[in-house]
C-alpha cells in the first residue's frame, strides 16, 4: 500500500513498498508540473505505473541510490515502458548492476535486468524534476557507489540503505565498509539538519534528529562512547 510522506511543496512524495524484500520505492513529484521521479524501482513495475496513473503523474526520471537487486531490479523494465531517464548511482556500483539478472534468478525475480544509467552521479551533483531539484551526496559504506537524494526546501531525503530508523545499513555485502558508512552518516547526513525527514530503504520513516538522539549505532552518545 502506498503511503504519503509528510513533506511540503514544491514536492510531494509517497512510498510504495516493492519486491518480497519490501523495499521502500519512493515516488516524488514536482507540485507545479506533476512530473515525477521513481527512486529505487526494485520491482513490481506494473504496480508503480498504476500508482503514477492514479495520481495523474508523468514519469520523467528514474533515480537509483545503489545497485542492489531490491533497489534497482525493475529499472530496465520501467525505463523500457516509460522512456524515463535513469540517473544514478555512482559508477562504483557498476559491478552490482552487472549482477542484477543473476541475483534476480536466485530470488525468483526473473524480470530483473541490468541497465546502463543515462547519467552516473557523484558528490555535489544535482538532479532536476519539473521546476525543482534535489542535491546528490555520495555516501559509500553499504555499497561503494551509494548516493542519497536531498531536497533542501522540503527538508526531505531518500537515503536508501545508508541509515534506518534505529539502525544502519549492512556492511557485510561485497565491498561494504563500516568505517565509510559511519563517515557518510555523520559527515554527509547529519550536517543537513536534525529536522530532515528521511525515507530509508526498508521499514518506517524517521528524522536525522531522532537518529542522533536514539540510534544505537550513530547517536551522538553512542559515537562519543565509541571514541572513549
Amino acid at each position: 500500500m502506498a503511503a504519503q510522506i509528510p513533506v511540503e511543496p514544491p514536492i510531494r512524495a509517497l512510498v510504495v513498498p516493492v519486491t518480497p524484500l519490501r523495499q521502500n520505492c519512493t515516488i516524488v513529484w514536482c507540485v507545479k508540473t506533476l512530473k515525477a521521479a521513481v527512486i529505487d524501482p526494485g520491482g513490481d513495475v506494473p504496480r508503480l505505473l498504476e500508482v503514477l496513473r492514479q495520481k495523474g503523474l508523468t514519469l520523467e526520471k528514474i533515480w537509483i541510490t545503489h545497485g542492489h537487486l531490491d533497489h534497482a531490479g525493475g529499472t530496465a523494465m520501467l525505463q523500457a515502458v516509460s522512456g524515463a531517464k535513469v540517473e544514478g548511482p555512482h559508477p562504483a556500483d557498476q559491478f552490482l548492476i552487472d549482477d542484477i539478472a543473476q541475483s534476480g534468478a536466485k530470488y525468483g525475480m526473473v524480470d530483473a535486468q541490468s541497465f546502463t544509467p543515462d547519467r552516473w552521479l557523484d558528490e555535489g551533483d544535482r538532479v532536476t524534476l519539473g521546476e525543482t531539484e534535489l542535491e546528490v551526496y555520495h555516501c559509500p559504506g553499504h555499497t561503494p557507489g551509494h548516493v542519497v537524494f536531498f531536497h533542501r526546501e522540503a527538508r526531505f531525503a531518500q537515503v536508501g540503505d545508508v541509515l534506518f530508523a534505529g539502525s544502519i545499513g549492512r556492511t557485510d555485502f561485497a565491498r561494504g565498509n563500516y568505517a565509510d558508512l559511519i563517515a557518510s552518516i555523520t559527515g554527509k547526513l547529519w550536517p543537513l539538519g536534525d529536522d530532515v525527514t528521511f525515507v530509508p530503504g526498508h521499514e518506517g520513516l524517521s528524522t536525522f534528529g531522532a537518529e542522533r538522539r536514539a540510534n544505537p549505532f550513530v547517536s551522538d552518545a553512542a559515537l562519543s562512547d565509541a571514541r572513549g
